[in-house]
């Protein structure tokens, strides 16, 4: 180490010290001659000379500071292109259809993380950038497969014909899409899921209620049916469908008859007199 730096321990012992021993001990390390106040030979270290890009980004910083703001909040935040948005659309609907694949064939437990990116041919880490559990996926995915199902039993409750016969129209395509997919849909009314899924599925259990609902409610309305509460009667017909349904989705053979079985069941619930159709 140079002579010119050392380290030296100070002590102030002048009169003007209270009893002569001085306001303490300060240890300083630096150039000789600087720490009492005289410029030595090598004289004090020079300032160090800052770049004028980040002199101009401290002085930019400190602004900020003075208005009791953050600098960083004014960022330039990081935008996707279309093209980039598209192609991560893209991969997610992949993601998806390779996951409802999956849940067709063998259920909630086949539709792992690992499994899904598989079938759809990308790594198991893509899979994280859009969903960051299988919890996550499962809900996206149960979200996906019912409103499609959705949707099929309301077009079929705006189908031609009279009151009754949407009514039968929107119980056949309930019970028919169910048993022409059982294991699919056996995993959306029936298969034990984590709580995530079973909330999303109370919420379309009861969007699978409002369209019988809204049939039974304009039926009553008309004095086809008689009085009744119309969200009661739809949810115990939605409830007591999927219950009938899970013997036959779940391995059970369903019978050639029970489609109409069951149409006549939610007929005779409504209270539609047996004469009341041909």
């Amino acid at each position: 180490m140079r002579s010119s730096l050392r380290h030296r321990c100070l002590r102030d012992t002048s009169p003007a010290a209270p009893g002569g021993r001085g306001v303490g001990t300060a240890l300083v390390m630096g150039v000789s001659g600087v720490a009492d106040g005289r410029s030595g030979p090598t004289g004090p270290p020079p300032e160090r000379k800052l770049d004028p890009v980040l002199r101009r980004r401290a002085a930019w910083k400190e602004g900020f500071a003075e208005r009791g703001d953050c600098w960083s909040n004014y960022r330039v935040a990081y935008r996707r292109t279309p093209r980039v948005q598209a192609r991560l659309d893209s991969q997610r609907e992949l993601l998806l259809s390779a996951a409802a694949a999956l849940l067709a064939e063998q259920g909630y437990a086949g539709c792992t993380m690992a499994a899904v990116a598989a079938r759809a041919g990308i790594a198991t880490g893509t899979v994280y950038r859009h969903f960051a559990s299988k919890s996550d996926l499962t809900v996206e995915l149960f979200r996906t497969v019912c409103q499609g199902e959705l949707a099929a039993m309301a077009q079929a409750a705006e189908g031609p014909g009279d009151l009754l016969d949407r009514i039968v129209a929107t119980t056949e395509t309930f019970v028919t899409r169910a048993l022409k997919a059982p294991r699919l849909s056996y995993a959306l009314l029936a298969e034990p899921v984590d709580a995530a899924v079973e909330a999303e599925r109370l919420v379309f259990r009861r969007a699978f209620r409002d369209v019988f609902a809204a049939q039974i409610a304009e039926a009553v309305e008309s004095g086809v049916l008689p009085p009744q509460d119309p969200r009661l009667s739809a949810a115990a017909l939605v409830g007591a469908g999927a219950e009938a349904l899970t013997g036959p989705l779940s391995g059970e053979t369903a019978g050639p008859d029970t489609v109409a079985e069951l149409v006549g069941f939610v007929l005779r619930a409504l209270g539609v007199r047996p004469h009341g159709r041909e």
